[in-house]
């Protein structure tokens, strides 16, 4: 717990103290609910888990399904208007801004959300659809659209949504 608001404190310099991020910041609120729903989720208590779920989204604005993976020190910064689909799954230090969306594009009961690799930022209001993958190290800028997958170390511009390659 402590290295996840450590993360927080270490990328914004707005935050004062750990207990402002934990009791005042809607993103780590809504992962700490998160976590408690996702447990009663993958032990099948599915209508404990939406209920937790639902009060999460009420009181911070983001909706995460209790059924997405989130990963270690994730940061949703401001975060009102995201929303985690059933199946996404996000790697370990990500960052999303507000307005995201990690959707689905079917309703049959697959995979249809996407999987964020490592270190990926997402910038405001961008949308990931689908059963894609974003790799490692990907950025993807605000009010991006993203249906195709996109490579480790890709970077989306908002709004031609094509992928350009990271000069090293």
């Amino acid at each position: 717990m402590i290295d996840f608001l450590k993360a927080y404190k270490n990328y914004d310099p707005a935050a004062k103290s750990y207990l402002e991020i934990f009791l005042l910041y809607p993103g780590p609120r809504a992962i700490f609910f998160h976590r408690i729903a996702h447990a009663l989720y993958n032990i099948r208590l599915y209508f404990i888990a939406r209920f937790i779920a639902d009060i999460s989204r009420s009181s911070t604005g983001i909706e995460i399904h209790p059924g997405a993976k989130l990963g270690r020190r994730l940061v949703i910064d401001h975060g009102v208007g995201c929303v985690i689909g059933e199946t996404a799954e996000v790697g370990d230090d990500c960052i999303l801004f507000h307005g995201v969306t990690l959707g689905g594009l079917k309703f049959d009961p697959v995979k249809r959300h996407p999987t964020v690799g490592n270190r990926v930022l997402i910038g405001a209001g961008a949308k990931v659809l689908g059963p894609i993958k974003i790799g490692d190290d990907a950025r993807i800028g605000a009010n991006a659209v993203v249906m195709k997958e996109v490579s480790p170390g890709g970077i989306i511009v908002a709004p031609q949504s094509i992928e350009i390659e990271k000069k090293h």
